[in-house]
């Protein structure tokens, strides 16, 4: 595993258009997460131990984004044939298990993630009511251990997004496994 950090970005830039397959059946596209009060995009995998770390946490968070009128899609761009846990078969049962309260969509080609710039997972896009990129960053200060957590970057990110404000400038640097990107695109 290489830990990756994401890199800064420039703010308000668009969300990439994307159309992926979901678990669902269904085929999912940026403007189908429109009208929101935000979009989060959340590049993540099944095999990674840091998604694996705060698994839980997403999946509460996407309960609450529902809640709050927040579109979530969460999106795995890893290679399967390298890492098998991220094939679209295994995407579909973790899915499934965890029950999962946002679309999990497949980038098999991996251009989606180029797209977004995602370089690892987790990895996190928050754009505004009106598709503009507003937060880039961690989930909390805590990846590890969920007891341990005293700043909940993203969550904080969203409510200011809500009350229409801009989230924090201090945005700290997601940290994950790289993407497994596939040896033809590399």
């Amino acid at each position: 595993m290489a830990l990756t950090y994401t890199p800064e970005v420039e703010f308000g830039s668009p969300c990439p258009d994307f159309r992926l397959p979901g678990v669902d059946g269904k085929v999912h596209g940026r403007d189908d997460f429109a009208g929101g009060r935000a979009l989060l995009v959340m590049f993540i995998c099944n095999h990674c131990p840091y998604v694996k770390a705060v698994e839980d946490r997403l999946i509460a968070l996407g309960r609450e984004c529902e809640a709050k009128g927040v579109k979530v899609a969460a999106i795995c761009s890893n290679d399967a044939e390298s890492h098998p846990d991220d094939s679209f078969e295994n995407l579909k049962k973790r899915a499934f298990e965890k029950r999962y309260p946002f679309p999990y969509l497949h980038d098999e080609s991996q251009a989606t993630a180029r797209a977004f710039g995602a370089v690892c997972t987790p990895d996190f896009f928050l754009y505004d009511a009106g598709l503009r990129l507003a937060y880039r960053g961690r989930l909390d200060d805590s990846w590890k251990d969920p007891a341990a957590v005293q700043r909940r970057d993203l969550s904080e990110a969203i409510d200011a997004l809500i009350a229409e404000r801009p989230p924090r400038p201090d945005q700290k640097p997601s940290m994950g496994c790289n993407i497994k990107w596939k040896a033809s695109t590399r």
